[in-house]
């Protein structure tokens, strides 16, 4: 650990701060850095500045000029979210919110604005919901739902694996969270390529996002419905039946909750594992090489690229002090995970990696950390495993200096990932996903009785009663019919008994949901 980061200036008060423009100051009221605009194109690099200037708590702006405090330090963030008697995310005592200050349609209100869910609620109130939620999550039997997710792998990469390129965002990143997603809440008949266009476009805030946003809000509020008078072993029946007795309004605003920032947190995960194994040679060397598994390569994306940057919003309930800042009772701070991940105090050396070490801040910590995290880390486990098996020679179709991304406060997320590789014939989604095609292994097995026209036919381990094993001289007399695998090139599957793997392959094929 490196010594704490000294604040070069002293404690700074967003109370104190000069008036709005002051000529002193060029890039907003009291000098702060803002969070958008000009000079805020790179965020990443925005933070390390702010984190050279002000230390491990900096004073930022939102649009409108709305102060705020950004939490860059590893330890200042968890600190904060695990004190919940001096922060709360009830965006209610926001000082900023009390003063009128705060628009009804700025940018933000979205995530600004208090709800009746778990995620804004704390004390008993908190404590209802989030029981709620994490005995609904406790229902999901992770190794159906890894079967569940490798077999959606299997029939999105069955929709291009013949043309031998593809965009691993469009078409695989976007569209396997979903598919999970509605499976595990209990409506996969809503899966289609319109849920997944209008969960993307409502997260995006574009001019039909409101639109967007109501198609998917209208399907969850129907699964609500149809669940209440029908339930069934999903995690919405089980929502629902919890003995906390939440309301309709209250199960759909926690199930667009869940489904939102599960298939948003997932598809940026997914994106940035998948990113990472093309463009890094030592994780797709050691992937292939047995040093590194998929699970370990996922971890590794969670310290360098966390599915969110930031969080908005904690707010202080009283008077304190946090990274040598005097913060005030009502002051709004924001969680980041993204500059706290890359703390020099932490991590010194960023080109290390991370293995076996979970202490990242991707999934939040406390008493709102994500209750679904398990199941994004299924999702991008088996997900980039299973491509891997099925397009093993896949390589980036472009310079890795060529990627482009969106970013927000919220989150970085990668345009496109366009890939190449050699056509690959579609296979069944119950088989062991592979590299080799379905049918030709299928077409090794006899299919007919017939002698074959050569003096010395081989024998047939499967057919009609017609043949018998006396058709084929045998050298030694065996206790049991053999098939003559010296007579044949071999074949990917034997027709024989297969010798039964040992334990640690058994173990890896139920994991994967094989």
């Amino acid at each position: 650990m490196t010594p704490e980061h000294p604040t070069p200036n002293g404690p700074h008060d967003l109370a104190l701060d000069p008036p709005p423009g002051c000529p002193a100051h060029v890039r907003g009221p009291g000098g702060l850095a803002r969070l958008y605009g000009p000079g805020a194109e790179d965020l990443n690099e925005l933070y390390e500045r702010l984190r050279e200037e002000h230390g491990p708590v900096a004073p930022v702006l939102l649009q409108d000029d709305l102060p705020m405090w950004m939490v860059l330090g590893h330890a200042e963030n968890l600190r904060m979210v695990r004190t919940p008697s001096q922060f709360t995310k009830d965006s209610r005592i926001w000082s900023q919110m009390l003063d009128g200050k705060v628009r009804p349609d700025h940018p933000l209100m979205p995530h600004m604005a208090w709800q009746p869910i778990c995620a804004h609620a704390e004390g008993d109130e908190h404590k209802r919901l989030r029981g709620a939620v994490t005995a609904a999550m406790a229902t999901i039997d992770d190794r159906s739902v890894r079967r569940y997710i490798n077999r959606s792998s299997q029939r999105l990469v069955n929709r291009f694996c013949e043309e031998g390129r593809a965009d691993l965002v469009g078409d695989f990143a976007e569209h396997l969270p979903m598919a999970v997603m509605c499976h595990v809440l209990g409506m996969p008949d809503e899966y289609n390529d319109k849920m997944v266009h209008a969960a993307r476009d409502a997260l995006k805030g574009s001019a039909t996002a409101l639109a967007s946003h109501e198609y998917v809000v209208q399907a969850l509020a129907r699964l609500t419905t149809r669940r209440r008078a029908e339930p069934e072993d999903d995690f919405t029946s089980h929502l629902i039946g919890h003995p906390a007795g939440l309301t309709d309004d209250e199960v759909r605003e926690h199930l667009r909750l869940v489904l939102f920032a599960a298939y948003e947190a997932t598809v940026n995960l997914l994106s940035n594992a998948l990113r990472m194994v093309l463009t890094d040679p030592r994780f797709l060397a050691q992937l292939n090489g047995g040093q590194m598994t998929v699970a370990e390569a996922v971890e590794q994306s969670l310290w360098d690229e966390p599915p969110f940057s930031t969080i908005f919003g904690y707010f202080a309930k009283q008077d304190t002090e946090l990274g040598g800042q005097r913060i005030r009772r009502g002051d709004g701070l924001f969680f980041a995970p993204a500059p706290g991940n890359v703390d020099p105090r932490v991590r010194p050396d960023l080109s290390a990696h991370m293995q076996g070490n979970r202490s990242h801040l991707a999934f939040g910590s406390g008493p709102h950390e994500c209750p679904g995290q398990d199941i994004g880390r299924a999702i991008a486990d088996v997900g980039v495993d299973a491509l891997l098996m099925r397009l093993p020679d896949v390589q980036l179709d472009c310079d890795e200096d060529e990627l482009r991304w969106t970013m927000s406060i919220a989150s970085r997320h990668l345009v496109e990932l366009p890939v190449r590789f050699e056509p690959k014939d579609q296979q069944d989604v119950k088989h062991k996903p592979s590299h080799a095609p379905i049918p030709p292994q299928r077409i090794t097995r006899p299919v007919s009785t017939e002698p074959r026209p050569t003096p010395a036919p081989a024998p047939e381990p499967v057919a009609t009663p017609a043949p018998t094993r006396r058709s084929v001289p045998q050298p030694a007399p065996q206790p049991a019919p053999q098939p003559a695998s010296q007579s044949a090139p071999p074949v990917p599957q034997p027709t024989g008994p297969v010798r039964r793997p040992n334990a640690w392959r058994r173990f890896l094929s139920w994991w994967r949901g094989y």
